[in-house]
C-alpha cells in the first residue's frame, strides 16, 4: 500500500498532539509543515524526526506547501481566526490545477461562526477536495466496544436505548487567543461541544447505519461563564496571558460552560435523546471524559478517569434467557 504523505497546516500545542498520533499510524508520514513562527516549525520538524513519523520540510506560505508534489493531504491545525484565508488560498491553489490534494481534514472546529463555515465548505467543495473534521471520541476503543456490547447485549434483548449523557471538561485552554471569544469564535461549546454531541449521538445510532439514521426533531442549550468571570481568576488569566495578549474575562468573557440537549427520531420510531456537557471548569487531572447510555433495563458507563466501563442490566425476560445474555461486561481498551 502506497503512503499517505501530510502537511500540516500550523506549529502549536495541537499539533505536536497529532504528530504524536502519528507514530500509531500505518502507511501514512508527515512531509511538511506551514507555520507563521519558523522556529516552532523547525522545532515540530525535529520533534517528527524523533518520532519516526517523516522528516519534514518547514514553510512559511501556504501555497507552497500545497504545491510541493510531495504532499498528498492537508492536516489543518491553525488558529481558528486565519481559517477563511488560508483553506480558500488552499482551495485555489488546487481549483487552479497548480496543486493536487487526495483530502483536506480539518481540526475543529471548522471555523468561528455559520458565515465563516459556509465560506470554507463552499470554497473547498468548488475546488472538489475530499474533506471532512478531525474527530478521535467515535472511534475510542472503549466507546466503539461499550456500543457493540449495548446493542448485541441490551438492545436485542430489551430494546433500543433512548438516553445518552456525554461530557468533556478540562481547565481551560493552552494559549491566549483561545480565550478570546472574538479569535476563538466563542468559548468551551465551539471549542468542544461536537465530541459529546457525535459521541452520544453515535452511541444510540443502530450498528451498521449512518449517523443520519437518527432524525434530530429538536435542539437546545445553555451557556454560562461560572468561573473564570470571577474577578479572581479574571485577573489570573490576566497575568498568565500578559505576554501573549490581552485576556479581559471582566469585560469580554466567553463560555466556560454548555450544555446541549437533542431530541432525535429512531429508524423505528421511538424518541431518543443526546445530553451533552461541556466545560473548562473542571478541577482534576488533565482531560475528563463520560459516557453513559441508557435503555429499557440497561446502562453502561465509561469514566475516562476510572479504571474501567461498567455495564449493568436488571433482566425482567425469561430468566434462562437473561442470565445467559447478561453479565457485567469490561470493554477492551483495544
Amino acid at each position: 500500500m502506497s503512503c499517505l504523505r501530510i502537511g500540516f497546516i500550523g506549529s502549536g500545542f495541537v499539533a505536536r498532539f497529532h504528530a504524536q498520533s502519528f507514530a500509531s499510524v500505518r502507511n501514512a508520514e508527515i512531509t511538511a509543515i506551514m507555520t507563521t513562527n519558523p522556529a516552532k516549525g523547525s522545532e515540530l520538524a525535529a520533534f517528527c524526526r524523533s518520532l519516526g513519523v517523516g522528516d519534514p520540510k518547514v514553510y512559511t506560505d501556504v501555497r507552497e506547501l500545497v504545491r510541493d508534489p510531495e504532499v498528498d493531504a492537508i492536516w489543518f491545525l491553525a488558529p481558528n481566526y486565519v481559517r477563511v484565508e488560508l483553506i480558500e488560498a488552499i482551495a485555489d491553489e488546487v481549483k487552479s490545477g497548480r496543486a493536487t490534494l487526495k483530502g483536506l481534514a480539518v481540526e475543529k472546529p471548522l471555523a468561528r461562526n455559520l458565515r465563516e463555515a459556509r465560506q470554507i465548505l463552499s470554497a473547498v467543495s468548488e475546488a472538489g477536495i475530499p474533506h471532512g473534521y478531525l474527530e478521535n471520541q467515535l472511534f475510542a476503543p472503549a466507546l466503539v466496544r461499550g456500543k457493540e456490547l449495548l446493542w448485541r447485549r441490551g438492545a436485542a434483548v430489551a430494546g433500543e436505548p433512548y438516553l445518552a449523557r456525554c461530557a468533556e471538561e478540562h481547565s481551560g485552554p493552552h494559549r491566549a487567543w483561545f480565550w478570546r471569544g472574538d479569535l476563538q469564535g466563542g468559548g468551551v461549546l465551539n471549542d468542544m461541544m461536537c465530541h459529546s454531541v457525535a459521541a452520544g449521538w453515535y452511541a444510540l445510532t443502530p450498528p451498521d447505519q449512518p449517523l443520519t439514521a437518527l432524525l434530530p426533531c429538536s435542539v437546545s442549550a445553555q451557556i454560562a461563564c461560572l468561573k473564570w468571570a470571577r474577578p479572581e481568576y479574571a485577573q489570573r488569566l490576566r497575568e498568565t496571558y500578559a505576554h501573549e495578549m490581552e485576556v479581559d474575562y471582566t469585560k469580554a468573557p466567553a463560555e466556560d460552560y454548555a450544555t446541549a440537549r437533542i431530541e432525535f427520531r429512531t429508524p423505528s420510531g421511538n424518541k431518543a435523546i443526546v445530553e451533552a456537557t461541556t466545560s473548562w471548569c473542571f478541577v482534576g487531572p488533565g482531560l475528563r471524559l463520560t459516557f453513559e447510555v441508557l435503555g429499557p433495563n440497561t446502562c453502561w458507563r465509561l469514566t475516562r478517569c476510572a479504571a474501567k466501563a461498567k455495564s449493568f442490566s436488571v433482566a425482567r425476560f425469561k430468566a434462562r434467557r437473561a442470565k445467559t445474555l447478561w453479565r457485567s461486561r469490561t470493554p477492551s481498551k483495544g
